[in-house]
């Protein structure tokens, strides 16, 4: 197929889709005209106005695209189809020229579709960042689009509400989302940069203290001096990254036009060498001319102008029945070669989201009761953590609420403290039972490492004067992540690999779970960017998995990325060269299945469509066939590609 252009040349009555409906079109009048050539009754003049009009819609994109490459001195396929349907019609063979109109201009329409995703997936990005920043000056706050923040700029970020800008906290506490950028499961305590008069560069303070643009805050209202102008900033990095990527030519396109730029010029000589065959040989220049225009024909690569389309759109069309979609021909030849895929872990692996792992009771305290305490106090608050731990243990263990819990008070960092039936209580890290004066126990700190180490999240509960249990919750992996990799492997993907931006120790936890090859953790987007250029300088061809604009770099970069349909942000799908819409991560065997027997079928199609036309060529240039003959190969190489990639629509798993 040819290479990506952007048709701002032309009509555009339909819309966007013009070419594609212009295409349709040029197919419909191409039936009309072949059923009503097929009636006796109907005068020959009304099947070739048919056709005529099929030229119209079919060669109307092709001529302006070939008038544009002629103009800068271009013979490509554009050019060489023109040249052969009009040879067509000059012989009297307007149906073989109206469908090799109608099979290029379809290939060519949707090719064209396909390849807008790079302007959408910019789009999304864009969209991601808030529109506009509460500046603070003095008391007083002003509402300013982000593009006028300065360096140092004093910004007020309310409760629930997007994050305008890269910087450090100077005043305030929250919990933060940072899903959005690094992938995180779990939401980010916040807290505000001790020593303000000494703040040092943005990539040197602890991440307790930065927040980016484009993450969400939580429940408390923080204060945030900009470290970063809106083109800096993270959101803005991102978008550069895809963007750099996006626009990078396929190795396919460029071998495309490698084969245009001989097999073009050489076809034009031939003909018109062969125009002129009357002056050598003992035959008039109509016999001449005509044995130019049958070798045109039989040179124009109709069947393999069709047999990498029909393939693909067959494939296309079959995985969507199964809830795949697949954005062009590149990502489904793509898809099938990688041998190394490297996933995201929050909503590709896992679920996503916090769920209760472990409740135990310490010094014989009743499980029961710890239960109880655990969902009356942790259903007062409103940390994330809290109402997954207090909706778990209410629907496990039935308990209606006897509002026996009071004084919730959030401590940034630490957990929460209240009381429960009039005694106080705390729920959270080691810090926050030390600044209560329990005493944390070596046994204690010890089941808490146990705990770590499975990659949990461990809180410990202190009751009245002891430490009397632990809640640990884990994002778990998805339940069909074990079996799908396994399927995987014997497919022969040799190399799995996370790359997340939660902890290393979660990670491996969830690694060694479901049997990934290798975890790294701790990443930023600009991290994954790096791992995954070290991928692919030793794996070649790596895809890449995920769901959040975090990934999406990473994805971009990646030979073919791969974007979870339901859980995926817009981003990430619009990014992504295939999405499993149906949220389905067992469906990606099923796909690289499928995209290695189109790729498979697409390779038989061009050897069929080739050899062809290596026969028929010679044979038609030594006047062994007639026109006649030479259109009766020529379609019937078209027909059996066709037919060949209509087996794709029928793929089924081994």
């Amino acid at each position: 197929m040819p290479e990506h252009h952007n048709h701002t040349h032309g009509t555009q009555i339909l819309g966007k889709r013009t070419e594609l409906y212009f295409s349709l079109l040029c197919g419909l009048f191409l039936l009309l005209g072949f059923i009503l050539a097929t009636w006796s009754t109907v005068t020959p003049v009304i099947p070739l106005l048919a056709y005529i009009i099929a030229y119209v819609f079919g060669g109307y994109f092709i001529t302006m695209e070939a008038a544009t490459k002629l103009r800068k001195g271009l013979f490509e396929i554009d050019f060489l189809m023109i040249a052969a349907a009009l040879g067509a019609a000059y012989i009297g063979s307007w149906a073989e020229g109206a469908l090799l109109l109608f099979l290029f201009s379809l290939g060519h329409a949707l090719e064209h579709y396909a390849l807008n995703k790079a302007t959408k997936s910019i789009k999304a990005l864009s969209n991601l960042s808030a529109k506009t920043a509460l500046l603070k000056n003095g008391e007083a706050l002003k509402e300013i689009p982000i593009e006028q923040l300065a360096l140092n700029d004093v910004i007020v970020v309310r409760p629930h509400t997007k994050i305008a800008a890269d910087g450090v906290i100077i005043k305030g506490a929250s919990t933060v989302n940072q899903a959005p950028i690094t992938g995180e499961s779990m939401p980010v305590d916040k807290t505000a940069f001790p020593d303000l008069q000494q703040i040092p560069s943005f990539s040197e303070i602890d991440k307790q203290h930065l927040v980016f643009s484009g993450t969400i805050n939580g429940d408390n209202a923080l204060e945030v001096r900009v470290l970063k102008l809106t083109k800096d900033s993270t959101v803005s990095r991102l978008i550069r990254m895809v963007n750099d990527v996006e626009t990078q030519k396929s190795p396919t396109q460029r071998r495309t036009k490698k084969f245009e730029k001989i097999y073009v010029p050489i076809v034009i000589a031939v003909v018109t060498i062969l125009c002129f065959a009357f002056v050598i040989i003992p035959e008039s220049f109509e016999a001449s001319l005509y044995r130019a225009i049958t070798v045109l024909v039989a040179a124009s690569p109709c069947a393999l102008a069709i047999s990498t389309p029909s393939a693909v759109l067959s494939a296309i069309a079959r995985a969507a029945q199964r809830g795949v979609l697949i954005k062009g021909g590149k990502a489904l030849e793509d898809l099938g070669s990688v041998t190394t895929i490297a996933f995201d872990k929050t909503g590709t692996l896992t679920e996503g989201k916090p769920s209760l792992k472990e409740v135990m009771a310490f010094q014989n305290f009743d499980k029961s009761e710890l239960l109880k305490l655990l969902f009356e106090v942790e259903k007062l608050s409103n940390h994330p953590l809290a109402k997954a731990i207090a909706q778990a243990i209410k629907e496990k263990e039935q308990l209606v609420s006897a509002n026996l819990a009071a004084n919730v008070k959030a401590v940034q960092g630490k957990g929460i403290q209240a009381t429960y039936k009039n005694e106080p209580v705390y729920i959270g890290n080691t810090k926050l039972m030390e600044d209560a004066h329990l005493t944390v126990s070596e046994a204690v700190k010890n089941q808490i490492n146990t705990q770590l180490e499975a990659g949990e999240t461990v809180m410990l509960v202190g009751y009245k004067n002891d430490i009397v249990g632990l809640v640990s919750v884990m994002d778990v992996p998805r339940k069909t992540a074990a079996k799908t990799l396994q399927r995987l492997k014997k497919i022969g993907i040799k190399n799995m690999i996370m790359l997340t931006g939660d902890h290393e120790r979660v990670g491996q936890a969830i690694a060694q779970q479901i049997g990934l090859t290798e975890s790294r953790g701790n990443l930023l987007p600009e991290d994954k960017v790096t791992a995954m250029k070290t991928l692919l300088k030793h794996n070649n061809k790596v895809a890449m998995v995920g769901d959040g604009v975090n990934d999406a770099p990473a994805m971009a970069l990646s030979t073919v990325s791969i974007a979870m349909g339901a859980a995926g942000s817009d981003v990430a799908l619009e990014t992504a060269d295939v999405a499993l819409m149906s949220d389905k991560l067992e469906m990606l065997p099923f796909a690289i299945g499928l995209s290695r027997a189109s790729k498979r079928i697409i390779n038989q199609n061009i050897f069929i469509s080739l050899g062809v036309v290596a026969i028929l060529v010679p044979v038609t240039i030594l006047g062994l066939t007639n026109i006649g003959l030479a259109v009766l190969f020529h379609e019937g190489s078209t027909i059996v590609v066709v037919i060949n990639a209509l087996r794709l629509l029928a793929y089924t798993e081994d």
